[in-house]
């Protein structure tokens, strides 16, 4: 029998039919809404026998197609409902894949797509070429650095984003398609046959000051390790006596191009990498095939908290394996591996079939954030103390750590955003995009008489005046408190649009901490074992520059 209620107070008692209706309406709100009574009744005959699998799924299914308040079509809720699985999962690098998606990673892979190899950005609402890509219809055909694309056919390109021009510029091999850039006073016209064009994975083959080479690395795609070796082959003939490997900024790719890259540099019987996949099955573990091809060579690698997956792969052996010392910050910390299903609507499953693990045993996956995206964000900065980080050994004997990222022998390299640029970028706010236009136009304007030429106190009163000719200038004194980046910024744009990608490049070497300690310490070594030597002595020396 059930307690029966306090007696309500005389000053508030309430009819007992109020009450009835009163304790009928908490009832319903306790539900959450207003239920008609044989939904109701239904509902809890549901409740009433555990449902699993497909039988309740489908049972759910039909109760949203045919009750929910929105109607539905079948699509959409079966869309919903793979989007919420893949979601349930936590696993940022499982997604469905739309056609354009799925189009966009088969270029990357391939690195190959058809138009007219531009590689373009947005400047005072038009867009710009920043770079024609070698080899590609455009350079071939003249198309210049700093060109104004005004004109797409008859139709103005003014307000056009990146994503509107790209797919303009792309289509068939041998479409054509007909353009008008601005150059200085005048327009040029031009029509071009689209053609394949090759993303090449090592943009950058140069020799530098005291016999080391440099090499980039941008992504693994399908022809990255043969890039490569010609790359190496074409340095050392030009003199190099030591490389620099750079995976800055380089998100991965192919999990085989990233064992071939490592198979260049390391010995037959070596150990790349190990992929585990789920519990019970069997790690498939990537072994060097063939002897490596430059034994004696020193070598750097370069790496960021953009260098991710295969770049990590790379990095992880050959530090593991101490063929190389790794110099940068903390890489990302993507460990895991993907498999590509195309499905028969068009699209395609990407999901996580195992997690890897360089030589020595360590795992670096780092995971991301619930409910965000696993496209390049700063979790390095958050990266765990090194005190309480697993510890492995490499071949050598030296200490490396797991637990996120492959954290480098050299800390080099802003690991922070200075706080004078913090507050620049805060101050723009919205209008960082018109910071961006002000200073390419000022590099369009101005003169330089050489590539090293200093940014004078004038360039930056012309910056600032065109700023608040825009009606976006920050206070004079946060842009005076940020000179020194702003400098450097405008110094590498203005020698960029007056004497090419290649002066550009080596102005920019001489900010580049990473490089330059690359290079100190490459140095005059004949060999790997030099380099650690030389390592080892520093750690002595200056042991703060050493984690």
């Amino acid at each position: 029998m059930a307690e029966p209620l306090p007696e309500t107070p005389r000053a508030v008692r309430r009819p007992s039919r109020a009450i009835a209706a009163a304790v009928f309406f908490v009832a319903l709100l306790s539900l959450g809404g207003w239920w008609a009574g044989r939904d109701l009744t239904a509902a809890t005959r549901l409740t009433r026998a555990p449902l699993g699998g497909a039988r309740l799924f489908d049972q759910v299914v039909a109760a949203v197609a045919q009750k929910y308040v929105d109607s539905l079509d079948g699509s959409a809720i079966y869309d919903k409902a793979v989007a919420g699985l893949l979601r349930e999962l936590k696993d940022p690098y499982t997604s469905y894949l739309a056609e354009d998606r799925l189009r966009r990673l088969n270029e990357q892979i391939s690195g190959t797509y058809a138009g007219v190899g531009l590689q373009i950005d947005i400047r005072d609402g038009w867009p710009v070429v920043i770079e024609p890509i070698v080899d590609g219809p455009s350079e071939r055909a003249g198309v210049l650095v700093g060109d104004r694309l005004v004109l797409v056919g008859k139709e103005s390109t003014r307000g056009w984003s990146r994503d509107e021009t790209s797919k303009a510029m792309r289509g068939p091999p041998g479409s054509s398609v007909t353009f008008t850039v601005e150059r200085g006073d005048s327009r040029v016209n031009f029509t071009l046959i689209r053609d394949k064009v090759h993303l090449r994975a090592v943009q950058r083959v140069q020799l530098m000051q005291n016999g080391v080479g440099y090499v980039d690395v941008n992504v693994f795609s399908a022809q990255t390790a043969e890039e490569l070796s010609h790359a190496v082959d074409s340095v050392v003939k030009l003199g190099a006596r030591s490389l620099v490997m750079d995976l800055r900024g380089n998100p991965g790719g192919l999990l085989e191009q990233g064992v071939a890259v490592a198979e260049l540099f390391l010995d037959r019987g070596q150990s790349i990498v190990q992929l585990r996949a789920r519990p019970g099955s069997q790690p498939q573990v990537f072994t060097d095939s063939q002897p490596q091809r430059w034994p004696t060579l020193p070598l750097a690698v370069l790496v960021d908290r953009a260098s991710a997956s295969a770049s990590e792969i790379v990095a992880g052996a050959l530090q593991d394996h101490d063929r190389a010392i790794v110099l940068g910050v903390t890489s990302f910390g993507k460990g895991s591996a993907q498999n590509v299903y195309p499905l028969s609507g068009g699209g395609a499953l990407r999901l996580t079939t195992g997690r890897w693990y360089t030589p020595a045993g360590r795992s670096i996956n780092r995971p991301a954030p619930p409910d965000q995206e696993a496209e390049f964000d700063d979790r390095a900065e958050g990266s765990l103390p090194d005190t309480i980080r697993p510890r492995f050994r490499t071949d050598a004997g030296r200490t490396v750590f797991g637990g996120g990222g492959i954290t480098p022998d050299v800390i080099a390299g802003d690991t922070t955003t200075p706080l004078q640029v913090q507050l620049l970028a805060r101050a723009m706010g919205k209008n960082a995009g018109a910071y961006r236009d002000a200073l390419a136009k000022q590099a369009q304007t101005r003169k330089m008489n050489g590539p090293g030429d200093p940014v004078t106190p004038a360039m930056l009163d012309a910056l600032y005046a065109d700023l608040v000719g825009r009606g976006v200038a920050p206070p004079r004194s946060i842009f005076d408190s940020a000179v020194p980046w702003i400098s450097r910024s405008l110094g590498y744009e203005m020698t960029r649009v007056a004497f090419g990608a290649d002066a550009d490049f080596l102005r920019r070497t001489q900010d580049d901490s990473a490089l330059q300690q690359a290079m100190e310490l490459l140095q005059g070594a004949r060999s790997p074992r030099e380099v650690f030597s030389k390592l080892e002595k520093r750690a002595v020396d200056v042991p703060a520059a050493i984690r």
